[in-house]
């Protein structure tokens, strides 16, 4: 695509506050003299001030923001609020799912579909308009225009074969050397198909809370070496459950006359995760699970969290659609394109 603007090629603003924890965050970010928050004061791990809070501070580690120093990535003091607000998540997760220790049976879950399966590309596939798919499409962003940067952070914890099977995948997703084929640029080129605003961090104040859980988790079990078994949990059921939702995402595009980047995002990821499930199963957990048995729990709780997560985040949006509301949070509606 000519003329194609990087979207990290400048860093965000700091989105606006939910609540007072994120307030105190974002006055403290600016100005160092500004009191930090006490978390403890906001107990709530779920709402839209933890998880918008919780989502700041870890894009100190990716993007940064345009009105924050970037030596407040590692602020003792931030990383102390931080830790406080990851561990209420972390416990409300692992309270929130089924607790399955066995990472295959978790497995063996997400290969089967029920019958009345009716989730959000199922929707889009068969029901979906045009500003439904940009809704989706400007949510999503907060992913994909870093996708796989979350998962990187599992590659220097891993060894021998689970490290060189997962480096090849994300050696796909980063575009297999070719700067055009990057993924995240691939998405940004779908929005423009769309006609969404492609800046990084862009639609962060559109996100509704259980969107920004979806993004957190990765970051979470990314940046703690404690959690690498959950990181590689959560990329296997990624990578499970992308190939079909993606044919149907892509025969969604089609049926609303999207254009053909828009398509050619996920055609790609049609052929690509139906290869990373194969070496994610057999390549990366079997050699994780046979060199550290004890992270199998925390593989099945990687799984199983990615999957809660994702079926929270598609009851707001079927739930909104199918009232004939926005599923976008605030005011500010997308480009019409």
């Amino acid at each position: 695509m000519t003329g194609f603007r990087e979207p990290r090629a400048t860093a965000p603003e700091l989105p606006a506050p939910r609540g007072g924890l994120s307030a105190a965050l974002a006055a403290s970010l600016r100005d160092r003299r500004a009191p930090l928050p006490d978390p403890a004061q906001y107990p709530d791990p779920w709402g839209d001030d933890a998880q918008l809070s919780l989502y700041v501070l870890y894009e100190l580690h990716y993007q940064g923001f345009r009105d924050v120093d970037d030596e407040r990535e590692w602020d003792p003091g931030l990383l102390a609020v931080r830790r406080v607000i990851e561990e209420r998540f972390l416990t409300a997760l692992r309270a929130a799912v089924p607790g399955t220790t066995d990472p295959h049976e978790a497995m063996d879950r997400l290969l089967v579909e029920p019958a009345d399966a009716g989730g959000v590309s199922h929707h889009l596939r068969d029901h979906g308009s045009l500003a439904q798919m940009r809704e989706y499409a400007a949510l999503r962003s907060l992913y994909h225009l870093k996708e796989a940067d979350p998962h990187a952070w599992v590659i220097p914890r891993l060894h021998g074969r689970a490290k060189a099977a997962m480096v090849a995948v994300e050696f796909d997703e980063f575009g297999a050397g070719r700067a055009e084929g990057i993924h995240a640029r691939l998405f940004a080129e779908l929005m423009l198909d769309l006609g969404l605003d492609t800046a990084y961090g862009h639609y962060v104040d559109d996100a509704p809370a259980e969107m920004l859980a979806t993004v957190n988790v990765m970051s979470l079990f990314g940046l703690h070496r404690a959690l690498r078994g959950a990181l590689v949990g959560h990329f296997a059921t990624v990578e499970v459950t992308s190939s079909p939702g993606s044919r149907r995402l892509a025969e969604a595009m089609r049926r609303i006359g999207a254009g053909p980047a828009a398509q050619r995002f996920y055609d790609e990821h049609v052929e690509a995760d139906a290869v990373h499930e194969q070496v994610v199963r057999h390549e990366v957990i079997a050699p994780l699970l046979a060199a550290e048995p004890h992270l199998a729990a925390d593989v099945a709780f990687g799984i199983e969290a990615t999957d809660l997560l994702e079926d929270r985040l598609g009851e707001v949006l079927l739930g909104s659609w199918r009232q004939g509301a926005r599923a976008l949070r605030g005011p500010r509606p997308v480009p019409s394109g």
